[in-house]
């Protein structure tokens, strides 16, 4: 039975950013298919939310309000799964993000806080589940990256390099931790998320990036959550080191940020 491999009854995942947008949605995927989560972000009160709709799927949730940018407290995720579990199978790196700035506004200190905020994190947190996912009966690491990680567009330069390199990590993980721990990375596109509505609330925004885009639409966090659960499941048992681009078929940025040449320094 096709459909019974993207089951994960009574298995355990972690999900950071999981107040929210992609990682909300792939905690209640992965609680659909029959996982309990461990669900962390810095707001608790959306964190709550989350977990009732988890616990209205017949699974549980324990809810982790944390600050993710501290290594420390992002790798304590990992033995929180276990201590109220007893396990853990999957991890969704999901935490992440930088605003879009020019060349010239972007420092080293913002270069390197990207970096930071997109790939170290995924890394403290994975190296802390190593242990208990070799433990697991196929664990599954799964992380979200961007398309701007392979594609260039003006100010975009501090995320698109970590995403980007998050991207790569997700390749030479995956080949440290064959064949007992299988490491994927998701390339997303344009999502409807809260961090994109300064543009769905602009109707020529959105319409500029709609037609930009092959499949004429912004992607819901549904489209990403199918995907996490394809890749932390059985079914997705045979992928590791790949990086799935889910992005409506655009091979470039579909939004002008309209910024200008440089001008010749005097």
């Amino acid at each position: 039975m096709v459909l019974e491999r993207f089951r994960l009854d009574d298995r355990v995942a972690v999900v950071t950013g999981a107040g929210r947008g992609i990682g909300a949605a792939s905690a209640l995927a992965l609680a659909e298919a029959g996982a309990d989560v461990v669900l962390a972000a810095r707001t608790e009160e959306q964190l709550r939310e989350v977990a009732a709709q988890v616990e209205a799927l017949g699974r549980k949730a324990l809810v982790v309000p944390a600050d993710l940018s501290d290594l420390d407290q992002v790798a304590a995720l990992a033995q929180t799964a276990v201590d109220a579990f007893g396990r853990l199978d999957v991890v969704v790196n999901n935490v992440g993000g930088s605003m879009p700035k020019e060349f010239v506004r972007t420092n080293v200190a913002a270069l390197e806080g990207a970096f930071h905020f997109n790939v170290s994190t995924a890394h403290a947190l994975t190296r802390a589940a190593l242990p208990h996912l070799l433990k697991s009966d196929g664990g599954a690491v799964v992380n979200i990256s961007s398309v701007m990680g392979r594609v260039s567009g003006r100010g975009y330069l501090a995320y698109g390099t970590a995403k980007a390199a998050l991207a790569h990590w997700t390749r030479l993980a995956a080949r440290d931790l064959a064949p007992r721990v299988r490491v994927n990375a998701i390339a997303v596109g344009s999502v409807a998320t809260s961090a994109l509505e300064i543009v769905t609330g602009d109707e020529g925004l959105t319409a500029q990036m709609e037609a930009n885009t092959p499949l004429r639409r912004i992607g819901d966090p549904d489209d990403i959550a199918a995907t996490v659960l394809f890749l932390a499941s059985p079914a997705g048992g045979y992928l590791t080191g790949k990086v799935l681009e889910v992005d409506g078929g655009i091979d470039q940025p579909n939004l002008d940020m309209a910024l200008p040449d440089l001008g010749v320094p005097e």
